[in-house]
C-alpha cells in the first residue's frame, strides 16, 4: 500500500492559478488581513505532514480494531487519542472558527483542501473534528452570546468536541416525526428526554466534554418540522467559571457495528431529563441546523473525494510495479519477464477515470467553497448571489462527489485484481469507508430530489439560471482562444443540453408531480458531469500556456482531454433518462414488483 502524499501541487494550482483565491481574499472584508498566499501554502504544507505522518499510519489499524463500548463508555482505537491531541495542538479545530472566540477565521477554499487531506489519510478520524466544526457553525450563528463565550473557545481548542443529534429510530429524512421532547425550566434551561441514533462521535475518549446539539419539541410545539427546536446539551455540565461540573443525564446506550468507518464511534444516545439550552428561536431548530448543512454536506462530498485520491495513489503505485503480460504494442521492458500493468489500455482507462473524476471534483469543491466564502464574508448583491449558488450546488457536491467516490474506489480496487479484495492492501477498506458517504447527511437520493425539486422546479429554474450564466460568461470569455476550442465548443453544447433538459423537466412538472422525483438522480448526474466539464475547461485554460514547458501542466491538459472524450458523453444517456418522464416508474402497480 502506497504511503499517502498530499497532492499539494494540484491544490496550489487550483487555489492560485485557476481560481486566483488570494485576489478574492484580498477584497473580501474579514479575510484581507487574515490570509494571503504564503499563509495558505504554509497551512497546506503543515497539514500534508500531519496527514502523512500521524493520521495515515493509524488508518488501517483503526479499521482493524474499531471502537469499543463498555457499560456506556466508548474507547477509540489505539493511537487515536494521541493523534487527536496532536491535531488539537496544531490548532486545526479552530481553522475556520470565528476569531472573536479563538478561531482562526480562515476561508473555506483553504479549509476544503485541508479537509481533503485529512479524509484521504483517515476518514474515521476526520469525522470527529468535522462534527465539532459543524456544531461550532450552528452555535456561532444562532446561540446566545453567553453560550458562545462559554462553549466556542473550548471547542475551537478541541478540548470539547461537538455532536449533532438529529435522527431517531422512526425519524430519519422526515425529522418532523421526532419524539424527543424539551420541557422548559424556571431557570431558563430545558429538560431534554428522548433517544437518538446514528450519532457520530456521540461518545468518545478524545475530548474532556462533548457538546450535543439536539433536535427536540416543546410540549406545545406545532406538528411536523415547524415544531422542531434546537438545544445545546453538554455531556458534562459547565460551571459558571467555565470548569467542568457534574455529569449530565446523557448516556451512550450502544455503538453500531458497521460496514466501514469502524474507528468512528456511531452511537445510540439517551437523554433522560438532561439539562440543555435553546439555540436560536423556539420552533426554528431546522433553520438553525441548516446553517451548517451547506458546510457539512460539502464536507461529506470531500470525504468521497479524499477516499478517491487515496485509492488512486495506491492503484497508481501498484500499476507501475505489478508485472503481468506484455503490452499489445510489444515488450516495453524486454529485460523483465513481463511489462507493468500500466501499459495495458484497460488499466489506463481505470486510472485515468479516477484521475479525471478526482481532478474535476477537487476543482468543483474549491469552486463551491469559493461561493461559501463570498456568502460568509461578502456584502450586498454579491453575497445574495453567492448564497443562491451555494444552495444550488450543495446537493450536487454532496451526492456527485460521493457517487463518484464509490466508483473511484471500486476502480482502484479493480486495478489490484485479487489483491484488491485482500485487507492488507487497503483498497477494500476505502470501498467500505466511502460507502456511508452516499447515505448520511441526507441520502444521495434525497440530495437529487432537493436539486431537481426544491432548487430547480420550485423556483422555475431561477437558481439554475445563475449557474448557467456563470458558465456562459466563461464560454464567452474563452470562445476566441483557438487553443481552447476543443474544450469550449463541447462545453457550450453540454450547457445547451443541460438547459434544454431543465426546461423540459420544468414544463413536465407542471402537469405531473412525480416528475422531479422520477428525474432527480439522472438530472443530478447530468448536472455533475457538466459542472466537471466546466471545471476541466477552467483547468485547461490555466494550464495550456505553460503545457509545453512543464509536464504538470501538460498532464492537466491531457486529463481534460480524456474527460471530454471518454466521460462527458454520458450526458446524452442521462438527458434521455430525464426526458423519459415518470410513467415507466409510476404506472406499474405494486403487485408487479
Amino acid at each position: 500500500m502506497a504511503d499517502y502524499k498530499a497532492p499539494l501541487r494540484e491544490m496550489h494550482f487550483l487555489l492560485h492559478e485557476v481560481f486566483a483565491a488570494d485576489q478574492l481574499w484580498a477584497r473580501l472584508p474579514g479575510l484581507a488581513d487574515t490570509v494571503d498566499r504564503e499563509t495558505a501554502d504554509a497551512i497546506l504544507e503543515e497539514m500534508a505532514k500531519l496527514a502523512a505522518n500521524t493520521l495515515d499510519p493509524i488508518n488501517r489499524s483503526g479499521d482493524e480494531e474499531g471502537c469499543h463500548w463498555n457499560d456506556g463508555v466508548v474507547t477509540t482505537p489505539a493511537g487515536f487519542k494521541e493523534a487527536y491531541a496532536t491535531f488539537c495542538e496544531g490548532g486545526w479545530c479552530a481553522l475556520l472558527g470565528n476569531p472573536e472566540y479563538g478561531g482562526m477565521g480562515m476561508p473555506k477554499m483553504l479549509g476544503a483542501q485541508v479537509e481533503e487531506m485529512v479524509n484521504s489519510a483517515n476518514i474515521s478520524f476526520a469525522l470527529y473534528p468535522v462534527l465539532t466544526n459543524g456544531a461550532c457553525l450552528a452555535i456561532d450563528a444562532h446561540a446566545s452570546e453567553a453560550l458562545k463565550q462559554q462553549y466556542l473557545p473550548k471547542m475551537y481548542e478541541g478540548t470539547w468536541a461537538g455532536a449533532m443529534d438529529l435522527t431517531e429510530p422512526h425519524a430519519g429524512t422526515d425529522l418532523g416525526l421526532i419524539r424527543t421532547r424539551a420541557e422548559p425550566q424556571a431557570d431558563g434551561s430545558y429538560r431534554i428526554t428522548g433517544s437518538k441514533i446514528f450519532i457520530t462521535g456521540g461518545d468518545q475518549d478524545l475530548s474532556e466534554n462533548i457538546v450535543h446539539l439536539v433536535l427536540a419539541k416543546l410540549p406545545d410545539a406545532p406538528k411536523g418540522p415547524k415544531g422542531i427546536s434546537l438545544f445545546l446539551v453538554p455531556k458534562v455540565l459547565v460551571n459558571e467559571d467555565g470548569s467542568l461540573g457534574e455529569r449530565n443525564a446523557v448516556s451512550c446506550g450502544s455503538i453500531e457495528h458497521k460496514m466501514g468507518i469502524k474507528a468512528s464511534a456511531t452511537c445510540a444516545m439517551n437523554f433522560d431529563g438532561a439539562q440543555g439550552w435553546l439555540v436560536g428561536e423556539v420552533n426554528k431548530g431546522l433553520a438553525a441546523m441548516f446553517t451548517m448543512m451547506n458546510y457539512e454536506r460539502l464536507g461529506v462530498g470531500i470525504q468521497g473525494l479524499g477516499a478517491s485520491e487515496r485509492s488512486y495513489q495506491n492503484a497508481l503505485e501498484y500499476a507501475r510495479e505489478r508485472i503481468q503480460s506484455r503490452s499489445p504494442a510489444g515488450p516495453q521492458q524486454p529485460g523483465k519477464a513481463a511489462d507493468p500493468i500500466i501499459v495495458h489500455p484497460d488499466v489506463r482507462r481505470m486510472l485515468l477515470t479516477q484521475k479525471a473524476l478526482i481532478g474535476g471534483g477537487r476543482a468543483l469543491s474549491t469552486y463551491v467553497a469559493r461561493w461559501l466564502d463570498i456568502a460568509r464574508f461578502g456584502e450586498g448583491e454579491e453575497k445574495k448571489n453567492a448564497e443562491a449558488m451555494v444552495a444550488l450546488l450543495t446537493p450536487v457536491a454532496k451526492a456527485f462527489f460521493t457517487d463518484k467516490g464509490l466508483e473511484c474506489t471500486v476502480l482502484g480496487q479493480q486495478v489490484f485484481g485479487g489483491h484488491g479484495y485482500i485487507r492488507e492492501w487497503g483498497q477494500e477498506q476505502l470501498v467500505r469507508d466511502v460507502r456511508i458517504t452516499q447515505i448520511y447527511e441526507g441520502t444521495n437520493g434525497i440530495q437529487a430530489l432537493d436539486l431537481a425539486g426544491r432548487k430547480t422546479v420550485a423556483n422555475g429554474g431561477a437558481l439554475f439560471n445563475l449557474f448557467a450564466a456563470d458558465l456562459q460568461q466563461f464560454i464567452d470569455a474563452e470562445i476566441d482562444r483557438e487553443e481552447m476550442a476543443e474544450f469550449v465548443r463541447p462545453l457550450a453544447e453540454e450547457l445547451q443540453r443541460l438547459r434544454e433538459t431543465t426546461e423540459k423537466m420544468l414544463a413536465a412538472a407542471k402537469d405531473d408531480p412525480h416528475v422531479p422525483g422520477a428525474a432527480s438522480v439522472e438530472y443530478l448526474h447530468l448536472f455533475g458531469y457538466v459542472a466537471y466539464a466546466y471545471m476541466w475547461a477552467r483547468i485547461a485554460s490555466a494550464a495550456l500556456p505553460k503545457a509545453e514547458q512543464d509536464g504538470f501542466y501538460l498532464g492537466q491538459v491531457k486529463t481534460a482531454r480524456f474527460f471530454f472524450a471518454r466521460l462527458l458523453p454520458q450526458t446524452r444517456a442521462l438527458a434521455a433518462s430525464v426526458d423519459a418522464g415518470s410513467a415507466t416508474l409510476m404506472d406499474i402497480g405494486e403487485e408487479f414488483f
